[in-house]
């Protein structure tokens, strides 16, 4: 499938940065490798674009300058005694260096790992202890990292030979050929969010890899005026796959901001949006979004600073779709241009290497409410004494080309439309498994390739719509209850937002399940936090029915994900082994 850009590229490109637009005929990662999907990008003029904390064009990188980068660090590898197979550990920081050496695995034949920079949870001690067990996991025979992390690297390597990539052209380079790979072969392992105490390093190859990058490209109707901006980071799937892959193998230049700079300062990747001639491809996480809104001064008026009418694709997925944060999403930028129509939710997860589905571009945000005893597997209005209660759930688009859905029932049987089950994946995008870990590649992966992705929600004419995480799910009484609905009926009081709530099960004395729900605390007065409590405990009551056990936490004391994502799991046991204390309120 070709596309010829024919659009001005003067017109197109920020200036300094790659074009938008080139005389290459597009591509629609049509490729059997992904080196080879980088030798055809490198014979045009588009590549990345890499900017400071305040959106500032720092280097343009050409992705023919990526790939002779990359070349020369494969023949580094090989030279350091590298065979293909080896897998090669990355801290995966967004930069022209990263990217280089990710590239140089794969046309050295090895498995590029990419790794999570620190985040501001746990500190050094949490993070050298997550390296290590990565590590341990993908048994590499190299681990490079930044300089500033050099030696925390060293600390978690345990032996494993560690070098500071801008060290690597030191290093001489061999002079043979180079390997060729099949596209059945591994192309890199993927450490989902979650993987810290037990890793799962997912094995994806070169096939299902270009199969997923090629329905990016069919989902999203690319233009030739489109041009991708992204925060997101490179050990996550969206944002290796969809910001970083995904764009070389459909010849898309792309402009990136560190995540960590748009933690800082979120306002810049609208900035950057806004200083794109072309058409913008942009995802991100609820959070992402919602932190943009309530970053807006109210004496700041959004259309004197931004301008966000050619945003077409804003992508949204990784997490649990919020409709509140997308409204006032575009209640606060409407004004700047922004469409809600460009919203387009997605579905997807790791293990199939990354797009489940996606939302037809230009049908936006699409809601249906499911009633609470839907959602919980009971039968509407049955023996209810209150009155019925609604979720709106967000539509995650059809199915991406390539891609078979079916949600299941309690007896593995498909159920039918609009019925709540768990969702079971299956096509060539589908990871080959869990590496050297046949036993949890066994519990989810079927011998004829259906994926259980441990999701529960439903079809409703061709559309998917999710609703939440089976393992998530807290069971009070025989009844099913989403920690989601928990959370969000906190977050409608004063002075609370996503990633202050956590809601789980814990198992009391008799052997009962009972609610508790943790809340990152601002109050200091002993009295205000005792008001405070109560209103949160009368505020889950009134919302879900159900009495849980509040406890008030200092912020910042909720764990997340090396991708942003609030932990629960990890929440609970850091809560049950005393590690997250509580305020001491008197009863």
């Amino acid at each position: 499938m070709l596309q010829t850009n024919s659009t001005d590229s003067a017109d197109l490109a920020p200036p300094g940065a790659t074009p938008t637009t080139d005389t290459l005929a597009r591509r629609i990662a049509d490729f059997g490798t992904l080196a080879e999907a980088l030798d055809y990008a490198a014979l045009g003029r588009k590549g990345m674009n890499f900017h400071d904390a305040r959106g500032t064009l720092v280097r343009a990188y050409p992705y023919s300058e990526l790939r002779e980068d990359s070349l020369a660090n494969a023949r580094r590898f090989v030279s350091l005694g590298i065979k293909p197979g080896d897998r090669i550990a990355l801290i995966a920081e967004t930069g022209a260096e990263f990217a280089a050496a990710f590239f140089g695995a794969v046309y050295a034949g090895a498995w590029p790992v990419p790794l999570p920079l620190p985040t501001s949870f746990g500190g050094r001690g949490a993070y050298v202890e997550q390296l290590k067990i990565q590590l341990k996991s993908c048994d590499p025979t190299l681990f490079l990292a930044p300089g500033d992390l050099a030696e925390m690297a060293t600390e978690a390597a345990g032996g494993v030979p560690v070098r500071d990539w801008a060290t690597l052209p030191d290093v001489e380079a061999d002079g043979s050929d180079l390997p060729v790979s099949d596209p059945d072969s591994i192309a890199y392992l993927q450490y989902s969010s979650g993987s810290t105490r037990f890793p799962h390093g997912v094995a994806i190859t070169h096939r299902g890899l270009l199969d997923n990058l090629r329905a990016h490209g069919v989902g999203l109707n690319l233009d030739g005026a489109d041009r991708c901006i992204s925060w997101l980071p490179w050990y996550h799937d969206m944002g290796l796959v969809g910001c970083l892959l995904s764009p070389l193998a459909l010849q898309v230049s792309v402009d990136y901001l560190k995540t960590e700079d748009f933690a800082r300062r979120p306002l810049a990747w609208l900035d950057m949006i806004t200083r794109n001639p072309g058409n913008s491809v942009s995802y991100s996480p609820s959070f992402g979004y919602d932190i943009c809104s309530r970053r807006m001064s109210s004496q700041t008026r959004a259309e004197d600073r931004f301008d966000l009418s050619r945003w077409r694709i804003a992508g949204n997925g990784a997490d649990m779709i919020r409709p509140d944060v997308m409204q006032a999403f575009v209640d606060a930028f409407a004004s700047a241009g922004f469409n809600a129509t460009a919203f387009c939710p997605s579905y997807g997860l790791a293990e199939a290497t990354l797009a489940v589905s996606l939302m037809p571009p230009g049908e936006g945000i699409r809601l249906e409410l499911v009633e609470e005893a839907e959602l919980s597997g009971g039968e509407c209005g049955t023996g209810e004494e209150r009155p019925r209660r609604y979720r709106a759930v967000v539509n995650c688009g059809k199915p991406v080309t390539g891609m078979e859905v079916e949600v299941r029932g309690a007896d593995g049987a498909p159920v039918s439309d609009r019925s709540i089950g768990r969702i079971f994946v299956r096509g060539k995008a589908v990871m080959v498994g869990y590496f050297r870990d046949q036993e949890s590649t066994d519990a989810c992966l079927s011998p004829d390739g259906w994926l259980d992705t441990g999701d529960m929600g439903y079809l409703s004419r061709g559309y998917i719509f999710i609703v939440g995480r089976a393992k998530d799910m807290i069971i009070i009484n025989g009844r099913n209850y989403w920690p989601q609905d928990i959370e969000w009926a906190v977050e409608q009081l004063p002075g609370f937002k996503s990633g202050d709530i956590a809601a789980f099960a814990i198992t009391g004395p008799s052997g009962e399940e009972t609610p508790a729900v943790l809340v990152h605390c601002r109050v200091s007065d002993p009295q205000e936090r005792g008001r405070l409590r109560d209103d949160i405990r009368e505020r889950v009551h009134a919302i879900t029915g159900i009495s849980a056990i509040i406890e008030l936490v200092p912020p910042r004391t909720l764990p997340r994900t090396s991708s942003g994502k609030l932990s629960r799991t990890k929440a609970r046991s850091l809560y049950l082994s005393g590690e997250i204390q509580p305020y001491d309120i008197a009863a």
